[in-house]
C-alpha cells in the first residue's frame, strides 16, 4: 500500500478489495445497490475479469481519520477505454497525435457496468460539509497521483446526482450524458402501461409482442438463489455465444464470475430463462434488483427470433417491474430505440481530472459544448415519447 496525508485525513491505495472486509465496505455504500457491493466487486477480482492482464488493475482508495474509515472509492488503473461507456477515445487519439501517452489513466467506476450509483462510499455519520471536504481532499490526492505517476487523467463515471454535485463543487471537469430508463407510473399491469400510450405506438408494441407469442416461447424469471447449475450454465452459453457473434470474443465476464455472484448475491439476481415448445433453451437474460430498481444487464440467444431481443430485454423487464412494484427499470446504456417503447431520457454524470494543463482546458471546453448538445438531444427525445400528452 501507498500512503499520502492531507490535513486530518490519511489516504492509502490497495490493489485488492479483499483488504477491506465485506462488512466495512457494504456499510459505506447503499446496501440495496447491487453493483457497489463488496460481493460484486470481489467477484470481478477473484475471477480475474479485472486485473493487470485485462487492463483493469484495482487501485482502490481508502480514506481514514485515525483508526476510522471515513470514505472508500472503487478505483482502477486502466490501460485502455473498453468497458467504460463514457467514451473518451477521441481524447486518447488527440494525446497520441501530440506524442503524449493517454494510458495509463485512473477510473472510478463499476467495470463493464454503465449504471448510475455512488462512486464514493462515506461513513454514514458524516455531515454534508464533511463529505464535501473529503471529496475535495480526494481530488487533491488524485492530482498528486497523476503527477507522481505520470498518468494522464482520472475519470469518475456514472455518479448519482448528489455525488455529481460534490465533484462539481471541487471545480473539476464535469460531463453529461444520456441514458433511457423506464418509469413505473403505478401501472396495474402491462396492458395498463400500454393504455398510457398513443394508439399508433401501442399497436407497434403489441405487434412486436405478437411475433413472440406466435413462436410459442416460454419466459420464466428465476431467483438467483434458486437457479440451478444447469440454468446458470445455459445463461453463460447464451451470453458467450452472442458476444462471440457480435464482437469476436466471449465477453468481458467469465463463467467463474457468474458462478461467484450466484453464490454470494443470488438474492439480488433474476435469471430470465427462455425456452421453446420442446423445452429447449433458446435465450437467457440476466437482471439485478434493488429495493426500487430493476437492472437489465446481459442477454444472449442461441436461436434467432424476430423481436426476441425487445421481448427479453425490455417488455419482460417492464412486466417484472410492474408486478413487483419497482419504480425504475434501467435496461442498459444507449439506445434511442428505447424511447418508442416508453423509456424516458435520463441525464448521466461523469467527472474528470486532466493532468496536462492545455488538454484540461480543451477537454473542459469540449464538455461544456457537449452539454448543450446533450440538453437539446434529451429535449428532442422527450418530444418523441409515445405517451399521451397528459402522461409526459
Amino acid at each position: 500500500m501507498e500512503n499520502n496525508e492531507a490535513l486530518v485525513y490519511q489516504f492509502r491505495f490497495t490493489n485488492t478489495i479483499s483488504e477491506i472486509t465485506k462488512r466495512q465496505w457494504n456499510e459505506y455504500f447503499d446496501a440495496s445497490q447491487p453493483f457497489t457491493r463488496h460481493e460484486y466487486l470481489s467477484a470481478l477480482e477473484l475471477s480475474q475479469c479485472v486485473s493487470h492482464k485485462t487492463g483493469w488493475q484495482p487501485h482502490h482508495l481508502v480514506v481514514t481519520q485515525g483508526d476510522t474509515i471515513v470514505a472508500l472509492m472503487p478505483l482502477y488503473i486502466k490501460t485502455h477505454s473498453w468497458g467504460e461507456y463514457v467514451f473518451d477515445w477521441a481524447w486518447a487519439e488527440a494525446y497520441e497525435r501530440n506524442q503524449l501517452d493517454y494510458y495509463p489513466k485512473l477510473v472510478s467506476s463499476i467495470p463493464f457496468t454503465p449504471t448510475t450509483g455512488a462512486r464514493i462510499g462515506f461513513l454514514p455519520s458524516l455531515s454534508d460539509i464533511d463529505k464535501q471536504h473529503v471529496t475535495s481532499e480526494i481530488i487533491n490526492v488524485i492530482k498528486q497521483q497523476l503527477s507522481e505517476r505520470q498518468w494522464s487523467s482520472w475519470h469518475g463515471l456514472f455518479s448519482h446526482k448528489a455525488e455529481h454535485t460534490l465533484w462539481a463543487n471541487t471545480g473539476i471537469i464535469v460531463r453529461h450524458g444520456c441514458q433511457f430508463h423506464w418509469r413505473n407510473n403505478h401501472y396495474l399491469d402491462f396492458n395498463d402501461f400500454l393504455t398510457s400510450m398513443s394508439s399508433r405506438k401501442r399497436k407497434n408494441i403489441s405487434k412486436e409482442r405478437a411475433q413472440i407469442q406466435k413462436a410459442q416461447l416460454r419466459f420464466t424469471f428465476v431467483n438467483g438463489d434458486d437457479a440451478t447449475d444447469e440454468q446458470w450454465q445455459g445463461f453463460v452459453r447464451c451470453y458467450q455465444q452472442t458476444y462471440l457473434k457480435r464482437s469476436g470474443h466471449q465477453g468481458y465476464l467469465s463463467a467463474v464470475f457468474f458462478k461467484l455472484i450466484a453464490q454470494t448475491m443470488g438474492e439480488s439476481i433474476r435469471l430470465l430463462m427462455i425456452q421453446n415448445a420442446q423445452d429447449e433453451l433458446v435465450a437467457s437474460a440476466l437482471y439485478f434488483v434493488s429495493n426500487t430498481h430493476l437492472y437489465g444487464r446481459y442477454w444472449g440467444a442461441l436461436s434467432d427470433y424476430d423481436g426476441l431481443h425487445f421481448e427479453a430485454c425490455y417488455y419482460q423487464g417492464i412486466e417484472y417491474a410492474i408486478a413487483n412494484q419497482l419504480h425504475v427499470f434501467d435496461a442498459g446504456a444507449q439506445g434511442e430505440h428505447k424511447v418508442a417503447r416508453g423509456f424516458y431520457p435520463v441525464a448521466t454524470y461523469s467527472s474528470h481530472v486532466i493532468d496536462h494543463p492545455a488538454f484540461n482546458d480543451a477537454i473542459a471546453n469540449f464538455c461544456q459544448q457537449e452539454q448543450q448538445h446533450i440538453k437539446l438531444y434529451m429535449q428532442q427525445m422527450t418530444e418523441q415519447l409515445p405517451y399521451k400528452a397528459i402522461n409526459q
